[in-house]
């Protein structure tokens, strides 16, 4: 019978572990098909929600905050604040969901859904299944996709579910930020949902593309809270997403200048940029993998 059924899954261009057999370089060449919708509701029901809280409080936090040190800045930006919001922030490593899922006020996190490429998360039914569950993930596609699958954002946020999105739509290369994509300003824009910003430093050195386990010695992350941020009267989507970015940008200096020096070069308009130097890819990725200056002496008093 395995045999059969690995016969059937080469047939339709899968491996053995359900995985597709297209190189990705190639599938910009392989004709377009509509994706099937992987479904996801089961994993906001409350036995889903309950095995979820014992995974992530558990498993997850304690493993992650044991191979890495991490700090979360500006959780009081946070108080009074309930949801539904859209969470956006920079995207680097496999680390940055649970780091960011920790580092939210329980009661955001509790209801928060968070949306994965459909392409590598949910292109097997065994990982779509874990991811789901684990990280109330829904599958979003980075080229165009699903109309389904467009839709269940605003959706969940509907139903007072909170949405954590990477407007940056893939992990970095290297470490550095990429231009952010318009769709998170145009979900909180048409859906007046106000926007939390956040910046992760220290994770792409502590876990980068290519590494499925933290480097050893517990490298030092540092998370960065802001303010939430809601469309003005009149702003249009292109210059709300700059100024997502923009806020992105500033929360990323915090960590080098603080929160007082960052925020004057923002207002002056000398904000470095976060999309590193002008210079050969192995010293871009050197620049992004330096370890943070260790701040423990320094750090707030982790407050959940």
């Amino acid at each position: 019978m395995s045999l059969i059924r690995e016969i059937k899954l080469v047939s339709r261009r899968r491996d053995w572990r359900g995985r597709s057999r297209t190189p990705r370089s190639a599938e910009q060449w392989a004709p377009v098909r509509e994706p099937r919708e992987f479904p996801t509701s089961w994993a906001r029901t409350r036995p889903a929600k309950v095995v979820r809280e014992g995974v992530q409080r558990g498993v997850l936090r304690p493993l992650v905050w044991s191979q890495t040190k991490p700090t979360v800045y500006g959780s009081d930006r946070l108080s009074g604040v309930d949801g539904p919001v859209i969470v956006i922030s920079n995207h680097a490593s496999h680390l940055d969901t649970p780091l960011i899922l920790n580092a939210l006020p329980a009661r955001l996190s509790r209801r928060t859904a968070v949306g994965a490429a459909a392409d590598y998360f949910f292109d097997a039914r065994w990982r779509a299944s874990l991811t789901a569950l684990v990280f109330n993930a829904f599958p979003i596609e980075r080229a165009g996709g699903a109309k389904r699958q467009k839709m269940l954002a605003p959706k969940l946020l509907e139903s007072g579910w909170s949405v954590l999105l990477f407007p940056e739509g893939t992990r970095s290369q290297d470490g550095w930020m990429k231009a952010f994509r318009r769709g998170a300003a145009q979900l909180s824009c048409q859906h007046n949902v106000p926007v939390v910003p956040m910046a992760i430093r220290g994770a792409y050195g502590a876990m980068p593309r290519g590494r499925n386990w933290p480097r050893p010695g517990r490298p030092r992350i540092a998370i960065h809270i802001g303010h939430p941020l809601s469309p003005k009267q009149g702003e249009t989507v292109p210059a709300f997403s700059g100024r997502l970015s923009q806020a992105v940008t500033q929360l990323w200096s915090e960590e080098d200048l603080g929160w007082w020096g960052a925020m004057r070069a923002a207002e002056q308009g000398t904000l470095q940029p976060t999309t590193g130097p002008q210079a050969s890819s192995w010293r871009r990725v050197w620049e992004s993998t330096r370890p943070l200056p260790d701040k423990s002496a320094k750090n707030p008093v982790w407050r959940r």
